[in-house]
């Protein structure tokens, strides 16, 4: 019953406390409890179901009013009796049992106004049992009739506090100690802890008695003290507000968090405890946030994600949350925008993210102003320089709120944390990857991918294990997309050698598949055609060049085609020297058509190695089956070559498959070293001969070698000698991405390739196509034929034409 309640607080405990209410008194209405129910237990989801587990665990509150119980609980039973319940209880003193329009709280039960405060105590002046009003100086208490009799507290700070600082007048320091300190019992308090230890006010400030030290200290400060200083934080030496005292030091909110660090009971991180589940073991903030429990279906995007606002309609997620729409300052586009803290404009939550070189003084740094065109930092746009303020740590001036890191401050933190070894410094193999990481030109960007991504985790492993750094250390991880883009960032910034990654998960899937035959016959046959056969063709075929997802998945497709047909014949009780040509036939008609297709390949092979008798010719190409559409082919063509609307990048991959005829996965591995742009034209080498590439296309290559930069903003800082760079760093964009793009351009990459083709086959040789366009010769040659363009027979129709002018032509005028 336990775990089925807990369950249900969990779910929904608005549903619980209004059942509850309901119970005690049907004559509410449901609406009325639920509107008290929000009211009372606010937006927050602890608060609801500290309120819904009160109720559950101790129905009789509702009828008795009596404590031990949460302070949510007393507010619900008021806002009740005012609402009109006669049957509901309204809270009941712990000690009299009088019934209570307001409380007054100790730990978990609440009294009445004359027993709710403490005891009285004989008065260290008078002797008289009376109510302590406050203590003197010796901690001794003090009745209202007798205070301590020290003078005026506002006139022994002023002072102190002018005898430290003489800069500062009398008037400026008595309106400081006023605002700072409303109440004459703080005043006293202040004024005796400035009398013992004077050093409070020039740098001791952390090891303040009590918190009105330092919101003194602050509006000194800013009131032009010269002597007089803000404290450093103990913890961490850094000039920054101090958050709480820990062992009698006030520390910054980072040492304070620091200090309270324990090991979370889901994931082990060691930070400070957001919060406890129901063992009361801590939880971390990631997993308090990220628990399906505390998410809610939003209001507007349908998601369950945790809830950033609540509306009338509903509760809103961070993304759905309301915003006024405006125009824009900087993009000028009508969306949801809030306003600047620099520039007091409106400004979108695309432009808070965007990074750019900035017009004024040419550094890289978050956009916070200007335009597009012309962007501005925070430093150049700022119309009131006093908004900013300097980094305590390393003295950077473009900050808006004080107090805190900047973000390359706090990105080198985070990383040293990170790789930091036993022995206390960073291992020689991760120095170069630090160094690339904390130079970064977007240090937010960096700080979201370790915080947020679990390659951090990974991270921190290999900067605590003692092995060496290799490919086969992260191979010993949990795989996944993180623990892969980390291995791409690690091999990019060169701590890592590279590595075809496409072939090693190749090879590893078919260790494991062929593993898994329980027949080890079957075993060696699958071992013989995937390793020796299928991997070494392909391999034959890659030469220097990594293979391609689109070839190791075509390899994993055959070698499924024969692990296909081989399961055929378990299931008949056949093996390869016993099928019969009949069995072969009907396995063909009822199987898959890509393993029809891929199953060929098999058995071919195993004929050729004696382990069948069994044929299945291989297809022969006999040319394109698709429309060869000419017209549209060079209509898309002249729109790609002058539209300037459509990116660069496009515009160049979609003119090479339309006239060059080439495959999205060529395009995708083309490099700077395959554009030459020198002696005033523009070469581009597809084979062993390159070609001359004419104007617009040769200027748009131009432009995108100028241009070019990939999604991959990690690891990846424009070095990269891919002409398309991708999302990975140090890799290309992928040959599917791209056919995508091209796909939303309404080009169809192998049917437009198909009719370029088909038109380059007619009016050239086979092997000068070859040559030029990369491909082989056998298919220049078949493209060829298919197109009707023969060119072996050329030389035979020129000797066979007559003589001009009684003489036969040579070889120039061919």
């Amino acid at each position: 019953m336990a775990s089925a309640t807990a369950a249900e607080v969990l779910a929904d405990p608005i549903r619980v406390i209004v059942e509850s209410v309901l119970a005690r008194d049907p004559t509410l209405g449901h609406g009325v409890v639920v509107e008290i129910a929000e009211r009372i237990a606010g937006s927050r989801r602890a608060k609801r179901r500290r309120l819904a587990q009160a109720l559950l665990d101790n129905p009789a509150l509702l009828a008795d009013g009596r404590s031990p119980a949460p302070r949510v609980v007393a507010d619900l039973l008021i806002a009740l009796r005012a609402a009109g319940a006669r049957t509901v209880s309204p809270p009941v003193c712990a000690e009299c049992g009088k019934q209570l329009r307001t409380i007054q709280r100790r730990g978990q039960d609440w009294y009445c106004g004359v027993c709710g405060p403490p005891p009285p105590e004989p008065c260290g002046s008078c002797g008289q049992l009376r109510r302590v009003s406050c203590r003197d100086r010796e901690g001794m208490p003090r009745c209202v009739r007798c205070p301590p009799d020290d003078g005026d507290p506002l006139d022994v700070i002023v002072d102190v506090v002018t005898g430290v600082d003489a800069a500062l007048s009398a008037q400026v320091v008595a309106q400081a100690v006023r605002t700072a300190v409303p109440r004459s019992s703080q005043r006293r308090a202040l004024a005796w802890a400035l009398q013992e230890r004077p050093e409070l006010l020039t740098g001791a400030g952390a090891e303040a008695p009590v918190p009105a030290v330092l919101r003194l200290l602050d509006l000194l400060c800013d009131a032009g003290a010269t002597t007089i200083v803000h404290p450093a934080c103990p913890g961490c030496d850094r000039v920054i507000h101090l958050h709480r005292p820990i062992d009698g030091k006030w520390l910054c909110r980072n040492c304070t968090a620091k200090s309270r660090a324990q090991p979370c009971a889901r994931c082990g991180t060691v930070r400070e405890a957001a919060t406890r589940d129901e063992r009361g073991r801590p939880l971390c903030p990631h997993c308090l946030t990220t628990d399906p429990a505390n998410h809610e279906d939003c209001a507007s995007c349908g998601r369950r994600r945790p809830v950033s606002v609540r509306t009338p309609e509903g509760p809103l997620c961070q993304n759905c949350r309301p915003l006024p729409t405006r125009t824009c300052s900087i993009c000028g586009r009508s969306a949801p925008c809030e306003i600047s803290m620099i520039t007091s404009q409106p400004w979108c939550r695309a432009c808070q993210l965007r990074w750019a070189t900035c017009r004024d003084c040419g550094q890289t740094r978050p956009i916070r102003g200007g335009t597009l065109d012309e962007p501005l930092c925070a430093t150049c746009a700022c119309p009131d320089p006093t908004i900013l303020r300097t980094c305590p740590t390393c003295g950077d001036p473009n900050r808006v709120r004080s107090g805190r890191s900047c973000q390359r401050c706090n990105l080198r933190r985070r990383l040293r944390g990170l790789l930091i070894s036993d022995t206390g410094d960073i291992r020689p193999e991760l120095q170069q990857f630090h160094d690339i990481l904390a130079g970064h030109e977007r240090p937010a960007t960096v700080l979201r991918w370790l915080n947020y991504n679990k390659g951090s985790t990974a991270l921190r492993q290999l900067a605590t294990d003692a092995r060496p750094l290799t490919h086969d250390l992260l191979d010993e991880l949990p795989d996944g997309k993180p623990l892969e883009h980390l291995r791409s960032v690690l091999v990019s910034t060169g701590a890592l050698p590279p590595r075809d990654e496409n072939m090693v998960r190749l090879e590893q899937w078919i260790t494991t598949t062929v593993a898994e035959r329980s027949d080890p016959d079957q075993q060696q046959v699958l071992h013989r055609y995937a390793v020796w056969h299928v991997l070494r063709r392909l391999r034959g075929r890659l030469r220097d060049a990594d293979t391609t997802h689109g070839q190791a998945a075509s390899a994993q497709r055959i070698i499924n085609a024969a692990i296909a047909f081989l399961d055929s014949l378990t299931d008949q009780g056949l093996t390869l020297a016993t099928v019969g040509q009949g069995d072969l036939d009907a396995w063909m008609v009822s199987a898959k058509p890509s393993h029809r297709n891929g199953a060929g390949n098999f058995i071919r092979w195993a004929r050729r190695q004696k382990l069948t008798s069994l044929d299945l010719p291989a297809n022969r190409w006999s040319g394109p089956s698709g429309v060869i559409d000419t017209e549209t082919r060079w209509q898309q063509a002249r729109w790609l070559l002058h539209d300037d609307t459509v990116e660069p990048e496009d515009r160049v991959a979609g003119l090479l498959v339309l006239l060059y005829a080439q495959w999205p996965a060529v395009i995708s591995r083309l490099t700077l070293d395959h554009v030459d742009t020198n002696d005033d034209r523009t070469l581009l080498r597809l084979g062993p001969e390159p070609v001359v590439v004419p104007d617009p296309l040769a200027g748009l290559i131009r432009q995108v070698v100028g241009t070019r930069r990939g999604h991959a903003v990690i690891g990846d800082q424009g070095t990269s000698a891919w002409l398309f760079p991708g999302g990975r760093p140090g890799r290309p964009i992928s040959a599917e991405r791209l056919a995508e793009r091209l796909r939303q351009l309404g080009i169809r990459s192998g049917q437009s390739r198909s009719a370029a083709l088909f038109q380059l086959a007619t009016d050239l040789p086979a092997a000068l196509l070859a040559r030029m366009l990369g491909i082989h010769l056998g298919v220049a040659v078949a493209w060829q034929r298919a197109s009707s363009g023969d060119w072996a027979t050329y030389a035979a129709e020129i000797s066979r034409r007559a003589p001009a002018n009684g003489r036969h032509s040579d070889s120039s005028n061919i």
